[in-house]
């Protein structure tokens, strides 16, 4: 009884710190709003003014309701909870698909539109930048830059703390960073515009990996591997969508700040739907709450008659010590993430100048890279498909063989292959490679690691995805950015490398349950 009285208690108090600290983040937003609309009658330009007392106690009460609602989410009784003995009690691995999973799936990949449309804006945003504070294309791509650097610390800080805090926690810190964010609207400064665009790019970057992960760990066998495919497609798909409507809805009006504070709304979107948001059944009874677990698990349509003392009687037994044995898998994904980094953020950016260089024009060039886009469309279904029809190996490395092939085809154009005159089918190509790659790469990861270190491991692959777009838009900054032929040849490097590795270290994972992941190494056939 009186257990009971102080564990509602302490839901009490952190259900009061999180809503409190919401409300905060929220008021120091609002705090901003003055200052931009006063400006409406100079078309919203802020360039050059003084911030007033409200903005920076806005700044303050953001500060103050970010560390609250870390505090609210913090996991009651995190450190005893993991000394005491696990209840075994079976994941939704045989669950049917139920309306739950559906009702999931479309609020995480709401959450993924937003998530993606925050960068995707960078593009619409950066014009009007340039035009208010007067800067060059050179200083500008700082803007870009730290938003990728952002996004690199935030996978990796935000897949720890899916690990420690869990899936849940993780999902609605970032929503709340995504709202305090939305004061790079009223910034008067171009580098306080890029701060913040390092912390926009940390909560970016955290809630990718984490949703994965998250899924992965929600969806039962034999539907998880194209549920984590097409979520990640459609997120991917719905964010450039929702950031090319909006700018084209708003911009006209309100100016390009407007993209900014879009993040008030959607984040607050996020944090209204937050109670129908579950933790994973997996962390929960790793933290030992098995009650907690096993109530997830029945609103997912799961059985618990499976007997006690099965696959989770030992776990205190599995080391960390043991996750050495994913190292060669972990060093294959890092190869492969990095390379469609550098294909992603660097020559596939840097495609339509060298089309220019070949002398057409500007308008043309647009013309062809659309036509091979559209040639790609269909690549998230076949991506699908394949995945989940086919082999989840198999259909990674198809796609970075694809991938690899349009850098060949790349190289092959600038050494006047005759045969590749056109550059429609080379650059397809290399739009169709680098899109399964990324539609795959990640839920691959959720679905190969233990649950002890799947939010970290998802994470470390995200960040490096980022983290080769790092070092290609670090490049531009400096104004050296190689020719394109040259890039190819350095990308084919680890593109070849990741093929390699993914072909020795990589293991099916479709029909797989993943309780076998735990204590074991992966298989290699």
């Amino acid at each position: 009884m009186l257990s009971s009285s102080i564990t509602r208690l302490i839901q009490l108090r952190s259900g009061i710190a999180f809503w409190s600290g919401c409300a905060l983040v929220t008021a120091g937003v609002v705090l901003h709003l003055p200052m931009f609309l006063m400006s409406r009658n100079d078309g919203y330009v802020l360039a050059g003014m003084r911030m007033d007392a409200g903005m920076l106690f806005g700044m303050a009460l953001i500060v103050a309701g970010i560390l609250a609602t870390a505090y609210g989410l913090l996991p009651r009784g995190l450190q005893a909870s993991v000394a005491q003995t696990r209840e075994a009690i079976p994941p939704p691995e045989d669950a049917p698909l139920t309306r739950s999973h559906w009702r999931i799936a479309t609020l995480l990949g709401l959450a993924l539109i937003i998530d993606i449309m925050k960068p995707a804006s960078l593009g619409f945003v950066t014009p009007g930048m340039r035009a208010e504070y007067g800067v060059s294309a050179a200083m500008v791509a700082w803007l870009p830059l730290g938003a990728l650097a952002g996004t690199v610390m935030g996978s990796y800080l935000w897949g720890v703390l899916a690990d420690l805090y869990g899936r849940r926690a993780s999902i609605l810190l970032s929503s709340v960073m995504f709202i305090g964010t939305s004061i790079c609207g009223a910034m008067p400064d171009f580098w306080w515009n890029v701060f913040m665009c390092v912390l926009m790019g940390m909560a970016a970057g955290g809630m990718l990996p984490v949703t994965y992960a998250l899924l992965a760990e929600i969806m039962p066998t034999r539907h998880r591997g194209w549920f984590l495919v097409l979520i990640g497609g459609i997120g991917a798909i719905g964010g450039f969508f929702a950031a090319s409507g909006f700018a084209a809805l708003l911009q006209p009006e309100f100016g390009w700040r407007v993209m900014w504070f879009l993040n008030l709304p959607t984040g607050l979107i996020l944090i209204s739907l937050s109670p129908l948001l579950p933790e994973s059944a997996r962390f929960l009874q790793r933290m030992g709450r098995a009650a907690e677990a096993r109530a997830m698990l029945a609103r997912f349509g799961a059985t618990l008659d499976e007997p006690a003392g099965s696959i989770w009687a030992d776990g205190r037994a599995r080391l960390p010590a043991q996750d050495r044995k994913y190292a060669g898998l972990t060093c294959a994904l890092t190869s492969a993430a990095l390379a469609w980094g550098l294909v992603n953020f660097g020559i596939l950016l840097w495609l339509p100048g060298a089309l220019v260089d070949e002398g057409r024009s500007v308008a043309a060039a647009s013309a062809l890279i659309a036509q091979s886009t559209l040639i790609a469309a269909p690549t998230i279904v076949v991506a699908t498909w394949l995945y989940h029809s086919w082999s989840t190996k198999g259909a990674l490395l198809l796609m970075t063989g694809l991938m690899a092939m349009g850098l060949v085809g790349v190289l092959s154009r600038d050494l006047g292959f005759e045969l590749l005159a056109n550059p429609v089918p080379v650059v397809a190509l290399l739009i169709v490679g680098a899109a399964g790659v990324i539609s795959i790469l990640l839920p691959f990861t959720a679905e190969s690691y233990p649950l002890r270190i799947r939010g970290r491991a998802t994470g470390w692959v995200a960040g490096c995805s980022k983290f080769g777009g790092l070092l290609a838009q670090s490049l531009s900054v400096i104004g050296i950015a190689p020719p394109l032929a040259a890039a190819a040849l350095v990308v084919v490097a680890p593109t070849a490398l990741s093929l390699l590795l993914i072909a020795r270290f990589g293991h099916e994972t479709a029909g797989s349950d993943l309780r076998e992941l735990e204590g074991a190494s992966p298989s290699t056939t």
